[in-house]
């Protein structure tokens, strides 16, 4: 299956493959995107089965890639990984159609707790 991590830091992008890899999802093809606006036309290129976005970056947004991904009729299974994770910012993110939020610092285990479900049901 094929995840975007979606990050504008390559050191944390590097950071949240290694960890996906530590939980056991080493037979994910990755592709990275360093904000919210080229994730949106990798979405269109590279058909991803999931998306891992940070909150926060530059030009676009994770909130707003998930809008727009949702606006657009995208339904493509999206989470998020990020320094925030407030209970309102996860009332917001499932709101708009997220199906988890992973809060920084993470552990191998919380992604496994969070990827298990949804990877479960793709397959």
């Amino acid at each position: 299956m094929k995840v975007l991590v979606v990050d504008d830091s390559r050191v944390m992008r590097q950071i949240v493959i290694r960890t996906l890899r530590q939980a056991g999802f080493d037979w994910f093809d990755v592709v990275q995107a360093e904000d919210g606006r080229i994730a949106f036309d990798l979405v269109r290129t590279e058909a991803p089965g999931l998306i891992l976005s940070d909150w926060n970056m530059p030009n676009m947004g994770g909130l707003e890639l998930l809008q727009t991904l949702r606006g657009s009729g995208d339904t493509t299974p999206f989470g998020f990984v990020t320094s925030e994770g407030s209970d309102d910012m996860r009332e917001t993110a499932l709101a708009n159609g997220a199906l988890f939020l992973i809060q920084k610092p993470f552990t191998a285990e919380g992604f496994t707790e969070a990827l298990d479900p949804v990877v479960g049901a793709l397959r």
